[in-house]
């Protein structure tokens, strides 16, 4: 397959489950997440679009780059670890915004934070840049697991 087709592959597999999830929740951002209470910290709702959109891309670039590696035990647990994660992404946004169970989307949350770091400690192994370039995805996954944990408190 031609590298630039993989790379646009890899890069649109992640930009299209985020899409997906974001889609199908954006009703419940502007309806009942407006009303709640929120911490001092909660950024205005307009910045996460392009963060998210940012980190997505991030993502694809990572697939892409691990996928370049030779074909082996390692890469097939980094790529089990990437879906893992993934799959975790997707499912926040319902738990949180669609069905709004708090408690269970912070408790998800830090399962996808562990997921994320996972996956960077495989990518390393397999290749820096592909790790390196996920640690804007865990930053960001930390700070919003601790407002999702604030919110949670709050209501």
């Amino acid at each position: 397959m031609n590298r630039y087709l993989k790379l646009i592959i890899c890069i649109t597999i992640p930009l299209l489950i985020g899409g997906i999830s974001g889609f199908a929740t954006a009703t419940s951002i502007t309806d009942w997440y407006v009303n709640i209470n929120k911490p001092s910290f909660n950024p205005p709702n307009y910045l996460f679009g392009p963060v998210w959109t940012t980190l997505y891309i991030l993502m694809g670039i990572s697939l892409y780059l691990i996928l370049q590696s030779p074909v082996n035990e390692l890469r097939k647990k980094a790529l089990i670890i990437f879906s893992v994660q993934l799959f975790l992404n997707f499912c926040w946004s319902f738990i949180f915004f669609k069905f709004q169970l708090l408690g269970l989307a912070f408790i998800e949350i830090i399962l996808m934070w562990i997921s994320i770091l996972t996956m960077i400690i495989l990518f390393y192994e397999i290749n820096k840049k592909a790790a390196l370039i996920q640690i804007p995805y865990l930053m960001w996954v930390s700070f919003a697991s601790v407002l999702n944990g604030s919110i949670w408190f709050l209501n």
